[in-house]
């Protein structure tokens, strides 16, 4: 029998336990469980039921020993950003507040009286985006000081369930730098950073790079779920895993990472952190072996997602994308623009901006996702401009993984905007290179190389011109 693997990938709306083998050469997944996620609102704030989340981690493992397939480890990915506080009897203080929450609003300008942003920048590498744990430790501090003073850990969200699965309080590289608390220089927190901006630097942990085994379940756990597992660090943060999974050795590969979010970038073996590089606002996250993933935050299918659930929450994202190829509406946004970061209602947002731009206002489902769908694609080719600008490097074709390389009618777009193929898939990227973390670590390959050699011999990689 085969060695097991299990990635349990959190995102922004659900989650996933997702078992990994190889068999005849090739990854083998199996999903064994699979529960929704969202931030719910409490007392005013947007916020992750944590506590419920661990019950679908412990639930979803029990259900491998159900299936009589035990795994060798067991590593967690989430998004990034945000993160608990733990007292010294390690309960949790305050709230899981969630990156949509407004707690933030403001917060830049706070930080900025400390540090200036261009030198935030060069220090850290991490493009501003308001959500960040930087602004969000900032809202505690001006908003709940006393939580700064009992704080003992600050454990980011992927973090603190690897502490409730085997009782050691780390923090993973990639998940780290989404605080734009860390030096890419170092790969390690800026503390004279965390200093100025007046936060314990007692609570932050550790450091340790993704494919690290930190221990094994607590007994607690191994009785919860009826084995015994290694906790295998993952790149945590989910972008990173992603990326792990892009089916190309080439050293110039473009890719963006589609789902929620539109990370689409470049891996480099040291970060950009120059006025040119901030001005275009690209950031400068960790990812495996202390790699930099270089790439752009863009909106994203969060966009779809939203005037979908609101208009025809039942209709597949096939059928949506079908429909939207077949409309003529001519309408761009900008994906950028702040106002569909989290909106009330993303459709009324959208023809807002179109009405202020003095465009053709799209009016049903089809005409929104067409209007999206274009826009993303659209945004993508700018975006690749401006990577081959910064790095100096003409690409000639892009990766899309990720949810997002389902999409028929993007995928078609993107290369007609970009002017180059497009090769997409696998779709379970986050997922396959988490697995794959874990399988380095266990001997199964020897190399990041021969790892993705693999995964381009085990999916099916559609290709777009």
């Amino acid at each position: 029998m085969g060695k097991y693997f299990l990635a349990i990938d959190i995102g922004a709306s659900s989650g996933r336990h997702i078992l990994g083998s190889q068999e005849n050469g090739k990854i083998v997944l199996e999903e064994v469980y699979r529960f929704w996620n969202g931030m719910e609102e409490t007392e005013g704030e947007l916020c992750w039921d944590v506590e419920r989340l661990f019950r679908e981690i412990i639930a979803g493992m029990k259900k491998c020993a159900e299936l009589g397939k035990i795994p060798e480890s067991v590593g967690i990915d989430t998004w990034g950003v945000d993160f608990v506080l733990l007292d010294e009897k390690d309960n949790m203080i305050g709230r899981p507040v969630g990156y949509r929450d407004h707690r933030t609003d403001g917060m830049d300008e706070e930080v900025y009286r400390i540090i200036k942003e261009e030198e935030l920048y060069a220090r850290t590498g991490i493009q501003k985006a308001i959500y960040n744990t930087i602004y969000q430790l900032m809202a505690v501090r001006k908003q709940h000081p006393e939580y700064l003073e009992r704080a003992e850990a600050m454990l980011m969200i992927p973090d603190y369930f690897h502490y409730r699965l085997c009782g050691k309080k780390v923090q993973e590289y990639s998940e780290a730098t989404t605080s734009q608390l860390v030096s890419p220089a170092t790969r390690d927190w800026d503390y004279e950073l965390i200093e100025r901006l007046g936060f314990p630097a007692k609570m932050f942990q550790k450091i340790y790079m993704p494919g690290t085994a930190i221990g094994r379940l607590t007994d607690e756990v191994k009785k919860m779920v009826g084995y015994d597992c290694q906790v295998v660090l993952p790149p945590t943060h989910d972008t990173a895993s992603a990326v792990m999974a892009v089916p190309s050795n080439d050293e110039d590969v473009c890719y963006i990472s589609s789902g929620t979010w539109s990370l689409m970038g470049v891996e480099r073996a040291d970060a950009d952190c120059s006025p040119r590089s901030k001005e275009a606002n690209f950031t400068n996250e960790g990812g495996y072996q202390g790699r930099i993933t270089y790439l752009a935050n863009i909106m994203g299918l969060w966009m779809i997602q939203s005037v979908r659930n609101k208009l025809a929450p039942d209709m597949s994202y096939g059928e949506l994308c079908s429909q939207a190829s077949g409309e003529s509406i001519e309408t761009i946004v900008d994906c950028q623009d702040e106002s569909f970061l989290s909106p009330d209602d993303m459709v009324t947002a959208i023809q807002d901006y179109c009405r202020k731009t003095s465009q053709t206002v799209p009016e049903t489902l089809p005409e929104l996702a067409c209007v999206i769908y274009n826009s993303l694609a659209k945004c993508y080719a700018e975006k690749l401009t401006e990577i081959e600008k910064l790095v100096g490097t003409k690409y000639d074709r892009i990766h899309i993984i990720g949810g997002g390389s389902n999409a028929v009618y993007l995928n078609e777009l993107t290369a007609k905007y970009t002017g180059i193929p497009v090769y997409a898939g696998p779709g379970e990227a986050t997922a396959i290179g988490n697995i794959l973390a874990q399988m380095i670590q266990n001997g199964i390959f020897d190399t990041l190389s021969q790892a993705r050699e693999c995964v381009a011999q085990s999916f099916e990689i559609e290709i777009y011109h």
